[in-house]
């Protein structure tokens, strides 16, 4: 395949990701909001949920999907219930106001 061999060699147009599911995108706002409103830096928030600052950086910019163990780990460092990281995105879902 010729196009395959050019694209190896041509540098100039670096490969397109694949946008974010939004709900992903969603989750990382919404984790970047509570670690905001508590005045936690990336670095804190990495420190207190045991996880690492380049990790939550993916999360928050919707990169990376949590397991369910990290989402728990996140919680607790910033003194949450998992749910509310979480249940947000089925409200936008179905339309539901969100409580602010």
């Amino acid at each position: 395949m010729v196009w395959g061999k050019l694209r190896g060699w041509c540098r100039c147009v670096p490969p397109r990701e694949p946008s974010p599911d939004p709900r992903l995108l969603s989750l990382g706002m919404q984790i970047r909001r509570l670690r905001e409103d508590r005045g936690y830096t990336l670095e804190e928030l990495a420190e207190r949920s045991g996880l690492s600052f380049r990790g939550l950086i993916y999360i928050e910019h919707g990169q990376r999907s949590p397991s369910v163990l990290t989402l728990l780990d996140i919680a607790a460092g910033l003194d949450v219930e998992p749910g509310e990281l979480v249940n947000h995105i089925t409200r936008e879902e179905s339309g539901k106001p969100g409580s602010q």
